[in-house]
């Protein structure tokens, strides 16, 4: 992953992942906010974790994916090149650093992920910046510096939320976990209201109801439902065409009424 400032050409972020998913994106740029703010933009391409690419989100701009959800709340303008050309700084950056990084990792032995990371961030950048960033026209610098509660709300911010809603017994099921929620709570929580799940980046689980953080506990297996009555299974199946037999109680009840008269006859 790779970050290049529009202006002076300098690599402002880089790292080793082994994937371009949710949680490496997020916990790239929560490093590079926490040093140096949020920028007035990023300029990315239409990767899957950037932006939803069904047919059904080309008229409907709330469909969005984790990362898009996350910028709208920063306040980060997103935009999305339509080539690899279109954003040829950062591609032309990724070409470089192909021919250039790769054979200085092996010149010093590098051979890991986590001491290439290392490299990378105390001794090549540093450097390369040094040789070949330029100067821009305007020294101001357009990043929102963050203070420490802004800072804290990152952990809440880029996290990937799901919404789900309170089951009857007051338990929420998430990839098949099931969260009891305890009787002592911030709020007052109804059955059947929408909360928020929000999976941080240290694998912390959250349940967020209108701005409050629920308290909970997660039970070791799915919750039983309590039955008041009690349902007695049958083991065989009657058959649609039975008969009730002639000395069964409904008949022998029917022909002592038919043989006594509906009339008593008057002597």
């Amino acid at each position: 992953l790779l970050s290049v400032d529009d202006a002076t050409g300098k690599i402002t972020e880089g790292v080793f992942e082994y994937n371009e998913g949710v949680i490496p994106v997020f916990k790239f740029w929560k490093g590079y906010f926490e040093e140096k703010g949020l920028p007035n933009a990023i300029y990315l391409d239409k990767f899957s974790t950037y932006k939803v690419n069904h047919k059904n989100a080309v008229d409907n701009e709330e469909l969005m994916t984790q990362f898009g959800r996350a910028m709208n709340q920063l306040g980060v303008r997103v935009i999305h090149a339509n080539s690899p050309q279109a954003k040829g700084r950062v591609e032309k950056m990724n070409g470089t650093l192909q021919r250039r990084l790769v054979k200085e990792m092996r010149l010093n032995k590098i051979d890991t992920i986590e001491a290439a990371n290392i490299f990378l961030k105390k001794i090549f950048i540093p450097k390369f910046n040094s040789q070949f960033a330029v100067i821009p026209k305007k020294k101001n610098d357009l990043h929102q510096k963050l203070n420490n509660d802004e800072k804290e709300n990152l952990n809440k911010i880029l996290s990937i939320q799901s919404e789900r809603t309170i089951n009857n017994d007051y338990t929420v099921r998430f990839k098949n976990n099931y969260y009891q929620l305890t009787e002592t709570q911030p709020a007052t929580v109804y059955k059947k209201d929408k909360v928020i799940i929000e999976e941080h980046l240290n694998g912390e689980i959250k349940i967020c109801n209108r701005k409050h953080y629920l308290n909970y506990f997660c039970l070791p297996e799915k919750p039983r439902k309590e039955i008041d009555v009690k349902l007695v299974a049958l083991t065989s199946k009657r058959p649609t065409s039975w008969k009730p037999p002639i000395n069964h109680p409904w008949r022998t009840q029917f022909l002592i009424n038919k043989k006594q008269p509906i009339l008593s006859a008057v002597k």
